[in-house]
């Protein structure tokens, strides 16, 4: 069990946390990620709601969130509208801590991975590690299909219009701009 106790960022922009652990102080350095959620079944502001609630507790700090869209299913398009959400979290796991923990989470909230693309009570994508590139089997981030996804850079752009993606070096604003996505997105009231 640990407790945050002051926060403070250090010039490479990594945080860094005082932690209790155990009765002694430690130095927990937190990267700043950026993770989409959706889901397009059932209650989907609920399971959105779960996921954050879970991902504070397990992951780390929530440091911002976009309001919530609804948006045109992408890929597939044949179902129901998804509802989304970007939370921008400070994390101490690795990234493939912070995939593994995102997946369990979707699979306690009753995830259930049918096709590719399909309908979902709850998807949790990690969108931006830091300025981190990864390129694994298992992992990719930056998520390689940022650009391409109205639904993912609307959100984006309400909590980091300016942040620069690593490996296409252009911000998010620019992004949004050039997307050929014209699938519709739509902000939620409340």
């Amino acid at each position: 069990m640990f407790f945050f106790v002051e926060k403070y960022r250090s010039a490479s922009k990594i945080c860094r946390y005082f932690v209790i652990v155990n009765r002694s102080i430690e130095i927990c350095y937190m990267e700043q990620s950026y993770l989409l959620l959706g889901s397009n079944l059932g209650a989907r502001r609920y399971y959105l709601q779960i996921a954050q609630y879970l991902l504070g507790t397990r992951v780390g700090c929530i440091t911002g969130c976009s309001s919530f869209y609804e948006t045109a299913a992408w890929g597939l398009e044949d179902q129901h509208p998804f509802l989304n959400q970007v939370l921008e979290i400070e994390t101490p796991l690795s990234p493939i801590q912070l995939l593994t923990t995102c997946l369990a989470i979707e699979q306690e909230i009753g995830r259930v991975r049918h096709e590719k693309w399909g309908a979902r009570v709850i998807d949790i994508d990690l969108l931006f590690y830091g300025d981190q590139v990864v390129d694994t089997a298992l992992l990719q981030v930056p998520h390689p299909r940022i650009q391409e996804r109205r639904f993912t850079l609307v959100p984006l752009v309400e909590l980091c219009p300016n942040k620069q993606h690593p490996l296409l070096h252009k911000n998010i604003r620019l992004l949004l701009a050039e997307c050929p996505d014209k699938l519709w997105v739509s902000k939620v009231s409340g």
